[in-house]
């Protein structure tokens, strides 16, 4: 063999090598895993979620200014009492007495005084019915507009005081010896005893009626016009992991408020039914429902790009575009382009297989990959 034979055949096998190194260290082509899933037909439920409070709306609070030693108690927590009935007695510290003596005096005044207005408020109105009207005057005669406008002045004044009157027991019942019940439900709350010393000024019980709970929370700018009254809910509360109340919205404040450059709109929402253990303030979430629409055609939202799917059928991936309707957070309406059943592509990975349900494309072959 030649030398230059031996160059030929030497330089051949280096390429040779370097080719085969290089075939061997080279990077594959990547495996593409396609995220699948199926056309399915249900129904489509579009939801505004807002976050709130149980409210303080179906209960009142017993309220006391007085301050002494509770002298006698009449109620239990949980029993039934009505508006005005007595719940405690107070022997009243001398503070608080004198407070009291002094609102009862104010009240007897005005009491006595509305005496007084009643009787002109009869007497004026009988002058004008027995002497304008029944003369027949005109409303525009001197005589008819005199009588008419002194009765409407002693009508005024008679309202007013009844007004005063009522300020006046309101002030008169806070210092009062006797706390009373200001309206009727079941009372809750109550720690006093006989002996037990108050200070004044606080709230000693509630008082919860038989009305519905209802949830206060605030919508956003975008979430306000897409709710109307009567939309119904779902209500979760912290308290009870796992259970689901309904209930529909019953008021809007479409004013709204701002604070901090932020506005939102309150909204309320009523439960369908009582339940003793929902209690004011309680956090809750809602799901307010603003459309349904059953038997349609339903794929994951984010698999549409550009008004089309990509669907893989006969091993083979393709994009076809399809006309949307409805849509939620999750899901959206086919309304053509696509069957019941048909294979969709919801995202595409790279590398191995993914746990979810998959196929994996490699060198051109196509396999199914768990589920």
């Amino acid at each position: 063999m030649t030398l230059r034979t031996k160059i030929i055949v030497i330089t051949t096998i280096v390429i040779l090598a370097a080719f085969g190194i290089y075939k061997w260290q080279a990077p594959k082509s990547p495996k593409i895993n396609y995220q699948i899933t199926q056309v399915e037909r249900g129904t489509l439920i579009v939801s505004v979620s807002a976050s709130g409070q149980i409210s303080a709306a179906n209960s009142a609070s017993v309220m006391t200014n007085a301050g002494g030693v509770i002298k006698k108690v009449y109620v239990q927590n949980g029993q039934k009492v009505y508006s005005g009935q007595p719940l405690v007695e107070i022997d009243l510290d001398r503070e608080s007495r004198q407070k009291y003596i002094s609102a009862l005096s104010s009240y007897d005044s005005v009491k006595s005084s509305i005496y007084s207005l009643q009787t002109t408020l009869f007497s004026t109105n009988q002058k004008l019915i027995n002497d304008a009207v029944a003369r027949g005057l005109a409303k525009d005669d001197p005589t008819y507009i005199q009588q008419n406008a002194t009765w409407l002045a002693a009508e005024s004044a008679y309202k007013n005081q009844q007004n005063s009157l009522s300020s006046s027991w309101l002030s008169l019942s806070l210092v009062s010896p006797i706390i009373y019940s200001p309206i009727s439900g079941t009372l809750t709350g109550l720690s006093l005893q006989v002996g037990s010393v108050i200070t004044g000024a606080q709230k000693i019980a509630s008082i919860k009626t038989n009305a519905d709970p209802v949830l206060s929370l605030n919508l956003t700018e975008i979430d306000a016009p897409k709710i109307k009254i009567g939309n119904k809910a779902t209500i979760t509360l912290d308290a009870f992991l796992g259970k689901t109340f309904t209930g529909k919205i019953v008021s809007i404040d479409t004013v709204g408020i701002v604070s901090s450059g932020v506005t939102v709109y309150p909204a309320v929402i009523k439960l369908d039914s009582a339940n003793d253990n929902i209690l004011s303030n309680m956090s809750a979430q809602a799901n307010i429902i603003i459309d349904t629409k059953t038997d349609v055609l339903l794929v994951p939202f984010g698999s549409i790009q550009n008004g089309k799917i990509k669907i893989m059928k006969d091993n083979k991936v393709s994009g076809v575009p399809v006309e949307t309707g409805l849509a939620s957070d999750t899901q959206i309406e086919i309304v053509s382009g696509l069957s019941e059943g048909d294979t969709i592509i919801t995202g595409t990975t790279n590398g191995a297989p993914s746990n979810g349900q998959t196929r994996s494309v490699f060198s051109g072959n196509v396999f199914r990959s768990g589920r």
